[in-house]
C-alpha cells in the first residue's frame, strides 16, 4: 500500500527513519539470533523496513511499533529458514567453522554436545515459549 499524497509520504518517511534509528540494531540482532549469519541478518533487516514502509498506512496501533517490527522480523526469519537453499548453506558453514576453531578436539566435542542438549531442550518447548526465551536472551 503506497501513501496517497506527498504529505503522507513525507510523514511516513520521517517515521520510517525514526523507526530505523530506534530499532535497526535490535532488528538485526534478532534476525541474527535466528539465522546465525550477519549477512542474512542485514538482508532481513532491510526487508523488514521495506515491508514496514509499504504497510505503514495499515498499521492499526494495536501494539507498539517495536512489537510489530519484531513480529515482521520473526516471520521473515522463519520463512528464510524454511528454504532448502539455506539449509545447504548452514551445513557448509558448520563444516567450515569446524576448521576455524581454536579449541581442542575434546573441547569442541564437549561444547557441541552441550549446545545440542540445550537446543534440544529448547526445541521441545511449545513455539510461544521458545520465542520468549530467544527474545529474552536476545533483547534482555
Amino acid at each position: 500500500m503506497k501513501p496517497k499524497d506527498g504529505y503522507r509520504e513525507s510523514e511516513n518517511r520521517e517515521l520510517l527513519e525514526l523507526l530505523m534509528d530506534e530499532y535497526g540494531d535490535s532488528i538485526k540482532r534478532l534476525a541474527y539470533s535466528y539465522t546465525k549469519n550477519w549477512d542474512m541478518a542485514e538482508d532481513i533487516t532491510q526487508e523488514v523496513f521495506i515491508t514496514c514502509y509499504i504497510k505503514l498506512d495499515g498499521f492499526r496501533e494495536e501494539s507498539s511499533y517495536k512489537t510489530w517490527l519484531y513480529r515482521i522480523t520473526i516471520n521473515k526469519c522463519k520463512d528464510l529458514l524454511k528454504t532448502k537453499w539455506l539449509q545447504n548453506i548452514v551445513q557448509i558453514d558448520k563444516f567450515m567453522s569446524y576448521f576455524k576453531s581454536h579449541l581442542t578436539v575434546e573441547e569442541e566435542v564437549v561444547k557441541k554436545n552441550e549446545e545440542e542438549e540445550l537446543a534440544a531442550l529448547i526445541f521441545e518447548l511449545p513455539l510461544k515459549y521458545r520465542e520468549i526465551i530467544i527474545l529474552y536472551y536476545y533483547d534482555n
